[in-house]
């Protein structure tokens, strides 16, 4: 079974391992996460039942798009997608917990704000640091590379084309 898996997975050190566990239990912790947020206060029971039906959407999804993505993005082996992926999943969750102290920093709170405004500069503030942190976390994961073209690509679609070689 580990050797169909590897082989899927074309993975050839058993070090690389490491992404799709890490992968698992990223998926099992939204899943959970997810179905805390659902059914608080349901039994526990209940709340197990709904994250492992959880982790099975969200693996179908994630795996959906790893086909649909296995074309697109020129990577040297399947494993190195799941890798890619935790990169965008710690990069997103770390913008946004950049992005509230650096708006509490400046002064920038729901309560001396409109709202909508609020929410617009949480989102750009949000943005600039999830680039910054895309290609740290990239690198820091060995995928500095393919994230510094990402990047590229992004920037010149936010107008920022000019700025970059």
């Amino acid at each position: 079974m580990l050797k169909n898996f590897k082989s899927q997975w074309e993975i050839s050190q058993n070090w690389q391992l490491l992404f799709p566990l890490l992968g698992i239990i990223g998926l099992g912790y939204s899943a959970y996460k997810i179905a805390l947020a659902i059914g608080n206060s349901l039994p526990v029971f209940v709340i197990i039942l709904i994250a492992i039906a959880m982790y099975w959407l969200l693996l179908k999804v994630t795996l959906f798009i790893f086909k649909k993505l296995e074309n697109k993005w020129i990577v040297d082996a399947k494993w190195e997608m799941i890798r890619i992926f935790i990169v965008f999943a710690i990069t997103g969750s770390s913008s946004v917990f950049v992005g509230r102290p650096i708006m509490k920093l400046i002064g920038i709170t729901k309560e001396n704000l409109n709202p909508f405004i609020y929410w617009v500069l949480f989102i750009i503030i949000g943005l600039i640091f999830y680039q910054i942190l895309l290609v740290f976390f990239g690198w820091l994961f060995g995928q500095g590379k393919f994230f510094w073209e990402f990047e590229k690509k992004m920037l010149k679609r936010f107008g920022f084309g000019k700025f970059i070689n």
